[in-house]
């Protein structure tokens, strides 16, 4: 069961998770990090969430993490990543990472058939461009279609159609919905993939992730004894605890970071 979570409230689990040895923070960056803004390209990490991630990824056995469905480039992008930065990247529900110090890790799996994404791109950006408010995002193995700036019935509408050429053309494609967002990738992998190998990678003994859509509750369902998941805003989740949004992360991290701190001293 989904638990609120008190800011200022001393939380076992919380605790628990800050004292473990090696402490992997893994965050959705739309909706968890940053607010849902209109312009998909404009998000950009609060400032308190920032300080935060810039205090836990300082500490020692401490990474930080985003794990994100947009493509790598954009990620860097939207996260002002650098690439001295400590934060380590999963971008496309975890078919792609950044890791400090080494860069883009090689690619896995199999390629996406030449020529299928842009063949997929030159049928569905005319569907779009038809409906206004609805927004084409390509991707590194696929495409978005995003209706932030579009009322309900453009969205259901623009939905349906690219649904319908999906399924016609590449019915083996992954698709997923979220808030105000639909996607489709040739790739399989989800965020549990990505909890996999930053687990791996890091020989984390607890990861902290949190996220606010469907596809975040894919890495909730395969947290381990020791870890924690957070979910951001309303919403079924097999997540321990709940937050109301972005600004409560950011007194989530803090807390977390308090405490780590503490204990390592």
């Amino acid at each position: 069961m989904t638990r609120p979570w008190t800011p200022g409230a001393p939380d076992a689990d919380l605790s628990a998770l800050a004292r473990t040895d090696r402490l992997v923070v893994a965050l959705d960056f739309d909706g968890t990090a940053s607010p849902l803004v209109a312009d998909p390209m404009a998000a950009r990490a609060l400032p308190e969430v920032a300080v935060q991630i810039d205090r836990l990824a300082a500490l020692p056995e401490t990474v930080v993490a985003y794990v994100s469905g947009r493509s790598m480039h954009d990620l860097r992008v939207i996260t002002e990543h650098t690439d001295d930065s400590p934060i380590a990247l999963a971008g496309s529900h975890g078919a792609q990472f950044w890791y400090p110090g080494e860069g883009d890790a090689a690619a896995t799996g199999d390629p996406t058939e030449e020529g299928a994404r842009e063949e997929l791109w030159a049928a569905a950006k005319p569907i779009i461009a038809r409906y206004e408010g609805a927004e084409f995002e390509p991707k590194t193995f696929g495409m978005g279609v995003h209706t932030r700036r579009a009322d309900p019935e453009t969205e259901k509408q623009v939905f349906a159609e690219i649904d319908a050429l999906v399924a016609d053309r590449f019915p083996h494609w992954r698709r997923r919905s979220g808030h105000r967002v639909l996607e489709f990738s040739s790739r399989a992998e989800g965020k549990d993939a990505a909890m996999g190998a930053l687990r791996e990678r890091f020989d984390a003994t607890g990861i902290l992730f949190a996220g606010d859509d469907v596809t975040d509750e894919d890495a909730m369902r395969v947290l381990q004894p020791g870890d924690l998941g957070v979910r951001v805003g309303p919403g079924e989740s097999a997540a321990a605890l709940r937050v109301e949004d972005p600004q409560q992360i950011a007194l989530l991290l803090q807390a977390l970071a308090d405490e780590r701190s503490a204990s390592r001293e």
